[in-house]
Formats: structure tokens, sequence, C-alpha cells
């Protein structure tokens, strides 16, 4: 049995506009997209923002009713059988709400452990294990007011393990953290997949989706338009240089220039402090530089590097340069 099964799920959301004169719009959120993950697998998700990732999210655990097709999580339908999956799974959303703030850590895990029904024996010894599993043991006895954004989050990672759940859901669970709080997060989903925990993980960063996933799908306005191993994603890329130029200022007509030039792939642009470096992928490696220097020359440029291409080349290319 698959830990979960998606046959062309489909979420619409009907919204009103204007003012004078209000008329309703469909919004398309998730469009027929089809996958499945296996028992213990830690499966991502991968999209831009809006692309579809947390609607798909709040439908496998029941917060949503989908529009259209099927899903069934640990064999239950999502929609049918809605009271007997909420007990056997654990979901996180990003952000810090969902604690007592006023309360200190393990009585946090104290309160809702009675919430989750959890017999008073078992979380005696279940909460300092799970204190210890993400790393709050030392910090248990200070109020969460003091936590760090970090800390809060993996308390809610610890909350969300109280029932013992079968499976996890993970929305981009370090958006906002601090390199510090990430990579401590990041380690703690290392220590549920070696539980062999089942694992949905939705995130925007390629490299957290390259270290911790088996396999990945990439969401783009509701779609997935790619499904395979990280290595596997890679393999779009392979025929591909990356080109990176730091710019001082890059207006949009130069942009276009680059984009037109017939050895360029695909174009994105991240800005960094007081620059925008451009990332250029083309199938010709260094020999693209000269032509590239040229189409920018009157601006201010600075660092060039040429390497080869990673998982975030391979979404980029997927996207279309929207990422």
């Amino acid at each position: 049995m698959k830990a979960i099964e998606v046959e062309h799920l489909r979420r619409v959301f009907r919204t009103t506009i204007g003012v004078l004169r209000r008329t309703v719009k469909n919004v398309v959120a998730v469009d027929d997209i089809s996958f499945d993950v296996a028992p213990g697998e830690l499966f991502g998700l991968l999209g831009p923002n809006g692309a579809g990732k947390t609607t798909t999210v709040k439908m496998l655990t029941t917060l949503l009713i989908p529009t259209g097709g099927t899903a069934r999580v640990l064999g239950e339908d999502v929609v049918q059988r809605a009271d007997r999956l909420r007990g056997r799974i654990g979901f996180i959303f990003g952000g810090e709400r969902g604690l007592y703030w006023r309360l200190n850590g393990y009585d946090n895990l104290r309160y809702f452990a009675s919430l989750y029904h959890v017999e008073p024996e078992t979380s005696k010894k279940r909460i300092p294990y799970l204190l210890e599993l993400v790393g709050l043991t030392d910090r248990a006895k200070e109020k969460v007011d003091g936590y760090s954004r970090g800390m809060k989050q993996r308390l809610h990672i610890a909350r969300t393990l109280l029932h013992d759940p079968e499976m996890l859901f993970l929305d981009e669970p370090t958006i906002g953290l601090d390199p510090v709080g990430a990579r401590e997060l990041r380690q703690v989903i290392r220590g549920l997949q070696a539980e062999k925990k089942t694992i949905l993980l939705t995130t925007h960063y390629m490299f957290e989706a390259d270290a911790l996933c088996d396999r990945l799908g990439v969401i783009n306005h509701g779609r997935i338009i790619a499904l395979d191993t990280p290595a596997g994603l890679k393999r779009h890329v392979l025929d591909l240089s990356v080109v990176e130029i730091d710019v001082f200022g890059m207006p949009a007509e130069a942009l276009g220039r680059v984009r037109a030039l017939p050895f360029v792939d695909t174009v994105s642009v991240e800005n960094v402090d007081q620059k925008q470096v451009l990332h250029v992928q083309t199938p010709q490696g260094s020999a693209a530089v000269p032509g590239l220097m040229e189409t920018l020359s009157g601006l201010r440029l600075g660092k060039v590097v040429v390497r080869e291409p990673t998982l975030e080349d391979a979404y980029v290319r997927l996207v279309g340069g929207e990422a």
C-alpha cells in the first residue's frame, strides 16, 4: 500500500472581484495532479510561492475538500474517511502560531498531549524523548516567549509527534529561520527519516530539497511539471553550464537583450545586497562569456563565474526562469 495516492486532484476557489460591479471569478489553485509516496519515503514538493503546494497539503491533511479527483493517505480517503485519518497524521505549517508562549516548552507538550488524548503514563515517557529528539531538553523549563523562531519550530515538531503519527506533512518548516535555526531543523528532519517516518515536505529552497528528499515533484501554476529523484531532475540540465555575472543595476531592457541571445537557454536574476547576480544557463559554457559581456556593455559589472548546474538550475529551467 502506498502512503499517499493522488489521482487527478483539483481545487478551485471562487472569489469576487470589482467594487461597484462585482463578478465571480474561479481561481484554479491545484489543476489535475497525480503522484504517490511510498511508506518511509521523504517526498518533496517544490514550487514558487502560489504554485499550489500549501493547497495540496491542506487537501491531503483534510483541511480542504478537493473540487475534483481523489486522494488517499495511509489507505484512507481524505474526504470520506477524514475522521479516521486525522488521528494517524501530523502536520506543521510554517510560522510561529499554535504554541502557548506564556507556558514553558514542557508544559506546552503536556497540554497538547492531553488534547491528543495521549495517556498520562505514555506522555511522561514520550515528552522527554521528544524534547531530546528536537534538541530542547536543556530549555524545556523556559517560557516559549523567550525561544528563538527556530526553537519554536522544533517545539512544533515535538508537538506534532506527541501522538506518534504514521505520517508527517511539513509545509515550508524552515521559512523565515536564520541559517543556524534552519540547519538545526533540517537535522531534526533527518532524525525523523532515520525513524522511517513517511514525510511530505514542501519547500522552495533547492539545497534543502537536494539534501533531504528521496524524490521530488515540481509544481507550477497548480500542475506537476516534473517528478523524479534529485539526481534525475539534475539530468534536465546536463547539457548546460551556468554563467554567473555580478551586475550593479540591471535594467529591464538589458535583461531582455540577454534573454534574446540565441545561445541563452534560461535567465534568472538574484538580488544580493546592493547587486544583482545574473544566472545564465547556456550550452556554450565559457565560450558564452564574450557575447554576454558585449550585450551588457555600459553596465557596471563585477565577478564572472562559470560553473556546473545544480538542482536549483534544473528547477529554474523547468519553471521557465520564474524562480
